[in-house]
């Protein structure tokens, strides 16, 4: 009995290191769209020359195509941090379920059987 409690605190262990990880994902997808955000209003705001940057090289753009870009990639990091949050519900589900039955194990670890 003691040995199937070891295994649930190892795979719960591991899923606590996987949500960790995504949740850091999804930190990270949630900067980038408050960065596409204030570029976009930079852009609506300014008045200057516009560029974008591919490679090493800067190139001059008109605005209305680097702010569609910009909306392209927000839509795609809206979509990649709606995946990580289905991700990160079924790793919080699964959690749960190994929560509980260690807890049903608790009464009976320690006693010799």
């Amino acid at each position: 009995m003691e040995k199937d409690a070891e295994k649930l605190l190892v795979q719960l262990q591991i899923l606590n290191q996987q949500l960790q990880s995504i949740l850091a994902q999804k930190q990270t997808l949630m900067l980038h769209i408050t960065e596409i955000d204030q570029a976009v209003e930079e852009i609506k705001e300014g008045s200057g020359k516009v560029f974008s940057i591919i490679g090493p090289v800067l190139i001059e753009k008109d605005k209305k195509s680097i702010k569609k870009d910009l909306e392209e990639r927000k839509e795609e990091t809206e979509l990649r941090i709606k995946t990580i949050e289905k991700h990160e519900k079924m790793l919080k589900d699964k959690i749960k379920e190994i929560q509980e039955k260690f807890a049903e194990m608790q009464p009976t670890l320690g006693t010799s059987e």
